[in-house]
């Protein structure tokens, strides 16, 4: 079961690892990522963060699909993180049962605004993000389980 899906520049980090994992009460976490799996870098680095007695997988968007279709994660409390409000969009296109999605740090490019602390998305992301809504997905701007839930569409 998909407890969250989480769009976070940084992946896994102490901050996702602890108070978002402990908070969820999520025992996998899946980092769905075009780069992480062939980058052994960035890979180990998000191995270290893994908070113990937690499953951690990575995999491609692709694959990622492919697994939650097939059933293999309906035994856990699956936490999915994504890098971008592509990656999330995409997921949840493929598969209908993401109903919440989570940004937690977005970082600032060239041509985005800021709407919440650490998000800032272009104008096509704010048209992915609409129509995520659209679709009935709860889409909340928060960095940590303690702080007020923002949902997306107050502030687009």
């Amino acid at each position: 079961m998909i407890i969250l899906t989480r769009v976070d520049h940084r992946l896994l980090h102490g901050q996702v690892a602890f108070s978002w994992t402990q908070n969820l009460g999520a025992d996998c976490i899946l980092i769905a990522n075009d780069d992480v799996p062939t980058n052994d870098i960035r890979k180990t680095t998000i191995k270290l963060a893994k908070p113990q007695g937690v499953k951690l997988v990575i995999k491609n968007i692709e694959d990622s699909i492919a697994a939650l279709k097939s059933g293999v994660t309906d035994k856990y409390k699956l936490f999915i993180v994504v890098e971008s409000i592509q990656d999330a969009y995409q997921l949840a296109n493929a598969y209908p049962e993401i109903k919440q999605i989570n940004l937690g740090g977005i970082k600032a490019k060239e041509g985005a605004r800021s709407i919440g602390k650490s998000v800032s998305v272009l104008p096509e992301e704010e048209t992915l993000l609409d129509e995520l809504v659209q679709k009935g997905i709860e889409v909340e701007i928060r960095q940590v389980p303690n702080d007020k839930k923002v949902l997306v569409q107050d502030v687009l």
